[in-house]
């Protein structure tokens, strides 16, 4: 599916749906299959159970194409699942029973919602299956709770349909000869929840409990004199009284792993744009302390959005007064190590981060070593060529000026400044990454034009084809190189600020970087020119080619001004 450069840039959505069948491997393995015939999108998991009769399957991928392979799933569940004849321990009312969509990267879960309208829609009308949304993408609020779409499961179908109350969202509002078989789905969009452990150096799950009932939402029931013993307060209704634990949408219960020697607080965190992995670890260290507990590290069950990590990182890097500005690599490392993911057992974050499990292996220019990215680029074939070239050295020039922001943020005595620089550290890693991903991407706009010029020119209309498509690849191939430039360009400010307010033992640094840029520019300004003169839509070329001389002298002007200031100072 890409590089994780790549895959960063895209949006990304994970599906979850819940199938009724959890005991015929062959019919569970040929519904999951079907998710792997849509391209881009990646199968994760198949969790099936037997007691319960249904199966988790778990994928992943850019929005369009999940929902595609949700679509195909649904389909195929519908075709091989007969609920007239199911039965298991969970709340069911449908083949496929639930389709959650959650928001991984670079969408937001209003966005994610539409998806799961556009899906519900779809299911409906072309299968016949009627169906709910609920939570983000619930229409009415008593939608919102799945118990309450759910509510009846499928032996009260018949009634809940009929009801105009509880008419379908999307499908036949009747009990008809398909919905028998098929019975109901529910379609949601909703936040990613992550199964999280924290393990504690004590064998007792009571005082276990006791952190979890801290912590949780829920908190712990409220009692006369003693807390554990004491007689539950009731409210008017008679319902037990309740005192809130410290965080929002964490579920959490103490016990005993035989299999470690340890109790654990289970942790099931439910939003974790409201409550993060990272908070409700630190503040479960806080709560042992005060128990005379001490938390020994903790353990991720399933997976979890590279964000998550990177935002643990950056939690105590920041508790640490440390620059943020580091390598993604190094932020994965002090995630893994400030939360004692691997206490229990080894963390693999190729295994655990979702991102990094759509990493389909191919082998990018980016992922050479460097003498091997010498070789390939000495080599007979004109890729990479110039505007990779351009791309990387730009990279180069924008890393330098990122390692004297955080040579600069880790300085004794500059201990009050480190945030200033670790926010010049934090868009030099953007620069660099944006300039990671067009070194590979300059490659292929010019392999698209090859394409191009491959095709078949038989007949006329397989001419106009070809000739468009070389138009468009080559426009492509303009277009790169341009952002090269503007890129390079925009990232000599971190440079420029290094140059003046960073370590002035590092001037030398930060001068190179800015002539690895201002080469960046030029080098890609040429790529611009060669490859603009072969467009036909001249008004598209020399819009973009009077840019890119713009870009190209404001350039030349901040290179003789950081020399001549370099040269002042020396």
């Amino acid at each position: 599916m890409g590089s994780k450069t790549e895959i960063m840039q895209k949006q990304l959505i994970e599906c979850v749906p819940n199938i009724s069948e959890g005991r015929d491997s062959v019919k569970i393995q040929t519904i999951a299959s079907v998710v792997e015939t849509v391209e881009g999108v990646k199968l994760l998991d198949v969790d099936p159970g037997k007691a319960t009769n249904r199966t988790v399957i778990t994928f992943v991928g850019a929005p369009e194409p999940v929902i595609e392979a949700a679509f195909r799933l649904i389909k195929k569940a519908s075709e091989l699942i007969d609920m007239s004849k199911h039965s298991g321990e969970h709340p069911r009312f449908g083949a496929n029973d639930v389709c959650p969509l959650v928001p991984i990267s670079n969408i937001s879960l209003e966005e994610t919602a539409k998806y799961a309208h556009k899906l519900g829609e779809r299911v409906g009308k072309e299968l016949g299956i009627p169906g709910y949304f609920y939570e983000k993408a619930a229409k009415e609020d008593k939608r919102k709770n799945l118990a309450n779409c759910r509510s009846g499961e499928y032996e009260g179908l018949p009634k809940k349909l009929s009801d105009p109350d509880w008419k379908p969202d999307f499908g036949p509002s009747e009990f008809n000869e398909s919905v028998v078989k098929t019975g109901a789905t529910a379609i949601s969009a909703r936040d990613f929840l992550i199964a999280y452990n924290v393990n504690l150096n004590t064998t007792s799950t009571r005082r276990a409990n006791a952190i979890a009932f801290d912590i949780r939402e829920a908190g712990r029931v409220k009692r006369e004199g003693n807390p554990i013993t004491g007689k539950k307060v009731l409210d008017a209704n008679g319902e037990p009284v309740r005192i809130p634990g410290k965080l929002k949408a964490v579920k959490g219960i103490g016990w005993y792993i035989e299999e470690y020697g340890i109790a654990q607080i289970s942790y099931n965190l439910t939003n974790i744009s409201i409550t993060s992995m990272h908070v409700a670890f630190d503040e479960t260290c806080k709560a042992a302390e005060k128990r005379g507990l001490r938390v020994t590290g903790s353990e991720l069950i399933g997976l979890i959005p590279l964000q998550a990590m990177l935002d643990a990182a950056d939690y105590f890097l920041t508790k640490q007064g440390r620059s943020l500005g580091i390598a993604e690599s190094e932020k994965i490392k002090i995630a893994v190590k400030s939360l004692g993911l691997d206490d229990l057992k080894p963390f693999n974050p190729q295994e655990k981060i979702i991102e990094y499990m759509l990493d389909d292996g191919k082998k990018k220019l980016i992922d050479f070593k460097l003498d091997d990215f010498a070789d390939e680029t000495a080599g007979e074939s004109m890729a990479p060529g110039g505007g990779s070239i351009a791309a990387y050295v730009g990279t180069l020039g924008v890393a330098l000026g990122t390692m004297v922001a955080n040579l600069s943020a880790h300085k004794a005595g500059w201990d009050d400044k480190w945030e200033f620089y670790s926010q010049w550290a934090e868009k030099g890693q953007d620069y660099k990454n944006r300039l990671l991903f067009l070194v590979d991407e300059d490659t292929n706009a010019f392999n698209k034009i090859i394409d191009g010029f491959r095709m078949p020119q038989g007949t006329d209309s397989e001419k106009e084809a070809r000739k468009a498509a070389i138009e468009e690849a080559t426009k492509y191939a303009t277009e790169i190189p341009f952002q090269v430039m503007e890129t390079a360009y925009q990232s000599m400010e971190v440079m420029q600020a290094m140059v003046k307010d960073g370590l002035q033992s590092s001037l030398s640094d930060a001068g190179v970087g800015i002539l690895c840029a201002r080469t960046a520019v030029i080098g890609a300004y040429f790529n611009v020119r060669i490859n603009a003169k072969d467009i036909k839509d001249r008004e598209f070329a020399d819009a973009i080619l009077s840019k890119a001389a713009n870009i190209y002298s404001k350039t030349i002007a901040i290179e003789e001004e950081t020399i001549a200031y370099i040269d002042s100072k020396m």
